[in-house]
């Protein structure tokens, strides 16, 4: 237990302790302008060992602060030990701790949570933190400083402007900016894009296909591999464990329609896909978090009618000896365009957004750019010595 002036901070320990922490995140972001609440369940679930494979090689501590007796704060602190597995140039490495989950009443709650994470990396011999992350580079990265005006698309963070300035006031750098990008999905794409498409229409070679959700875990197998090959050269990647990628897998089946997944075979060889999701967040938005009395009827309803005005692009990936290649970008157009067809028709969207995306990955920039998608979201990672 630590203290600054007034403000005590906890380490959560209990379930009552983490139903305070969980419940004191949606009570600080009920007034945040277009914050959509995530499900409560998963944010129990997310803190689980027994739900979440992260913690078979990561170490957890989440905070809670309290002032005159109230809980005005939480925080967590945690080391992936994946990740200080991985080269220095790419982000992480040895000494390198993180933290996330940070919600604070006041500027001043924000500076003592901070402190108190740091303290703990220290005390587990980390001598630098990166952050936000909640809980890994998986989850949602970094904290929003741009596109406040809009409504957070499925499984990305959304923050009121304030937090951005504490990080920095609490001698954080830049570290890494991730960025969205919007798609009006309704209009054709250039007539270059076009002619990408149609040319690789007619060779031989190239094959894009839909998955099949009725070999689901061969399929999530297949489009993990190529994932785990295609990022593994990328700032901030962390490799999925065989029990990452089957739960990844379980928690996307709902969310999953074959028609907005491409897989691009070369020679018979799966070597790059996509994927694409409905906007889930158009049904938490009214549910705040919670699934009863009526929230389960709601979701299960908007789940198999799934009229979506928007999707997202979470993932996609070209394996490495593909990369750089003007194949590489024809098998991306290929199998943006396919989806984009299928999700005006069969979903109703009318706009698209990928990302996030790293903003020095010349090649996904180069593309959304070719496609005509604009920037709409800007997240950061920062970093500090401790």
């Amino acid at each position: 237990m630590a203290h600054s002036n007034d403000i005590t901070i906890s380490q959560v320990k209990g379930k009552a302790a983490l139903s305070a922490f969980i419940d004191v995140g949606y009570r600080l972001n009920a007034n945040t302008p277009n914050w959509v609440p995530p499900l409560r369940q998963e944010q129990f679930d997310l803190f689980n060992p027994k739900k979440n494979p992260f913690f078979e090689h990561a170490r957890v501590q989440p905070m809670i602060a309290t002032r005159a007796g109230r809980i005005v704060g939480r925080i967590s602190a945690h080391i992936d030990e994946l990740a200080l597995a991985q080269p220095i140039e790419q982000g992480f490495g040895p000494g390198t701790g993180n933290w996330g989950m940070l919600d604070a009443e006041d500027e001043n709650v924000a500076q003592a949570l901070i402190a108190a994470a740091e303290d703990w990396l220290r005390e587990q011999g980390m001598s630098r933190a990166v952050g936000p992350l909640s809980l890994s580079i998986w989850d949602e990265p970094g904290v929003l400083i741009k596109g406040f005006d809009h409504e957070p698309i499925v499984m990305m963070g959304h923050d009121h402007e304030h937090k951005q300035d504490w990080i920095r006031a609490a001698g954080y750098k830049d570290a890494k900016s991730l960025y969205t990008y919007d798609l009006d999905i309704l209009k054709d794409f250039p007539p270059l894009i076009q002619r990408i498409v149609k040319s690789g229409e007619r060779s031989e070679r190239i094959n894009i296909r839909r998955v099949n959700k009725d070999q689901f875990d061969r399929e999530a197998a297949i489009l993990m591999g190529i994932l785990n090959d295609a990022w593994s050269k990328n700032w901030g990647f962390v490799p999925l464990t065989d029990s990452e990628i089957a739960h990844v897998g379980k928690k996307m089946k709902p969310l999953v329609r074959e028609d907005l997944i491409m897989i691009a075979e070369v020679e018979g060889e799966p070597v790059a896909f996509m994927m694409t999701i409905p906007n889930l967040n158009e049904a938490l938005r009214s549910l705040d978090g919670n699934l009863f009395p009526l929230g389960w009827a709601k979701l299960l309803w908007w789940l198999r009618n799934c009229r979506s005005h928007s999707v997202r692009v979470p993932l996609m990936g070209v394996s490495s000896k593909f990369q750089n290649t003007r194949l590489a970008s024809q098998l991306a157009f290929m199998m943006i365009e396919y989806i984009r067809r299928e999700a005006v028709e069969n979903y109703g969207a009318v706009r698209g957004e990928i990302g996030w995306i790293l903003e020095d990955n010349q090649g996904m920039v180069a593309i959304a750019d070719a496609i005509g998608a604009t920037i709409n979201r800007e997240y950061m990672i920062f970093e500090k010595s401790l």
